[in-house]
């Protein structure tokens, strides 16, 4: 045991094999000693019941769980574990809140999963740079609890309370990116281990510098505003390759992010929330693009359908109109919200929107997102036993009217249990599908409707998907996307990162 706590690296360890007999789910005894002397042994589990629930997340995926699941302390401890781990060849596995859609966390070779979240400090917070550092364990609600009294916030919201280094690893977006942009805009730094223990800050240790400037201007007084913005404390660099942007969406398979630096944003003036209704999906898609080509600078725009407007109504006990509906969010002065929701009404109506609802209060804002964010529960509560699957396209705006008219066909057609629900704002919308995991034909149906939607996004030169990442199921579809050239690129990052290919192995690539 004391000769694996001193390895550090491949060249220092030469590889024995991590289970005792060769096959997965067997670690030798010496190396299940070697983790607990890092963490202690309260802080490993080999129960059946723990490693299950750190082999999947919310995904329809198969569960596979990993050998073993591991709670660090501190980024000392973790970059011991990858280097125990990289030395006696353990696939590494790091795990948040296991919130992902897309199966990431899945242990398809077995290993160690390293469950971050007892890191949990806000390490560093920085108003005048408007900039703040977290650890893993750290939950976007939980930072914005923290941040409550300083007149900053952090807006990108994927709807689930997820870890935001977690959040950083798939590239998160949500219902505030039309206005505030994605993880990949909002962050600033990256602490990563790497896999064979080394520790790298992705911008240089303490620094928070923007990349290039971005998203509209977050405190806008008038409707016309999209000239790129860099808030106070800012500053910008071109010293080399942006090894940030490279870690924002490598889903574990680069290495295990130990803190993050995001930037954060000054808190509305004043906010209000709309809900309306319309006859058609058609006329709810084109009041948003209208919208967003009236400049006029809406925070959210979301777009439901009339089966998940009935799911939600069922679910949360409402009685919204089961028809198309967009729900909208404006941030601003008081002087500029009132010309905002003059502009946005008149387009709406111009497309034959009805049912019109502002909430102002706080109250009725939280309990109107509240319903968008239990949307996912709302679908699976329509077949209660089977699991969901949720698709992740993203096309250009002008071409969102098209695809969303064409998907609701196809999914009429389908046979299927499903809804539409989406970030149409940026572009993005999801397909909840309902599917019984021991239905094989019905499986097969819906990976064929997702695997047909991805392609017909990417033939409208849009993506596979806008947040949930390409995980398990996307592989294919990312090649498509991006090219042999552009997938061969990506192996040869990864072979050059983690040559051994013990990171979250069978993810992406």
């Amino acid at each position: 045991m004391a000769s694996l706590l001193r390895a550090t690296t491949w060249g220092l360890c030469p590889w024995r094999g991590y289970c005792s007999k060769g096959t997965q789910g067997a670690l030798s005894e010496g190396f299940v000693a070697a983790l607990k002397a890092v963490v202690g042994p309260p802080q490993v589990s080999m129960a059946a019941a723990v490693r299950e629930q750190h082999g999947q997340d919310e995904s329809m995926h198969r569960c596979q769980p990993p050998d073993a699941v591991v709670w660090p302390q501190n980024v000392d401890q973790v970059c011991r574990l990858a280097a125990l781990c990289y030395c006696q060849g353990v696939p590494i596995i790091p795990f948040g809140t296991g919130t992902g859609l897309e199966g990431g966390v899945c242990a398809v070779q077995g290993g160690v999963c390293i469950n971050l979240t007892h890191m949990d400090r806000i390490v560093e917070l920085n108003p005048e740079d408007f900039s703040v550092v977290v650890e893993p364990g750290v939950t976007r609600k939980a930072l914005n609890t923290h941040l409550w009294d300083s007149g900053l916030w952090f807006p990108v919201d994927p709807g689930a309370d997820a870890s935001l280094c977690g959040m950083a690893a798939t590239g998160a977006s949500g219902t505030n990116a039309v206005r505030y942009g994605t993880m990949r805009e909002n962050v600033l730094n990256l602490e990563v281990v790497l896999p064979d223990g080394r520790l790298l800050h992705t911008a240089g240790p303490g620094r928070h510098f923007r990349p290039r400037p971005w998203a509209r201007r977050p405190s806008a007084r008038g409707l016309g505003t999209h000239l790129p913005y860099v808030s106070p404390g800012s500053r910008k660099s071109a010293a080399g390759y942006n090894l940030t942007g490279l870690f924002v969406g490598s889903e574990g398979t680069l290495g295990l992010i130990t803190a993050t630096t995001l930037r954060l944003h000054p808190a509305p003036e004043a906010t209000v929330a709309a809900t309306c209704a319309f006859p058609s999906v058609q006329a709810a898609v084109d009041s948003t693009v209208h919208i967003l080509q009236a400049a006029v600078p809406v925070a959210r725009i979301e777009f439901l359908d009339d089966v998940m407007m009935d799911a939600c109504n069922r679910h949360n006990k409402l009685n919204y109109s089961v028809a198309p509906t967009l729900f909208l969010e404006f941030h601003g002065s008081e002087q500029a919200l009132a010309e905002q929701l003059r502009r946005a009404e008149e387009i709406t109506q111009h497309n034959g929107a009805f049912h019109f609802f502002w909430a102002k209060e706080a109250e009725e804002r939280s309990r109107l997102w509240t319903v968008r964010h239990n949307a996912w529960y709302a679908v699976l509560a329509l077949r209660p036993g089977c699991k969901g699957y949720s698709t992740d396209v993203c096309v250009p705006i002008s071409r969102l009217p098209e695809i969303l008219v064409q998907t609701k066909e196809d999914l009429k057609a389908s046979g299927l249990t499903g809804a539409i629900v989406g970030h149409v704002g940026d572009g993005n919308f999801h397909c909840i599908l309902l599917v019984d995991p021991e239905d094989p034909e019905e499986l097969h149906r819906v990976e064929a409707f997702a695997q047909q939607l991805g392609r017909q996004a990417l033939a409208l030169h849009g993506t596979c998907t806008g947040e949930h990442g390409i995980g398990l199921g996307k592989r294919q579809l990312l090649q498509e996307e991006v090219g042999a050239v552009g997938v061969e690129t990506m192996r040869q990052l990864k072979a050059m990162l983690d040559p051994r290919g013990l990171m979250n192995p069978g993810k992406v690539l």
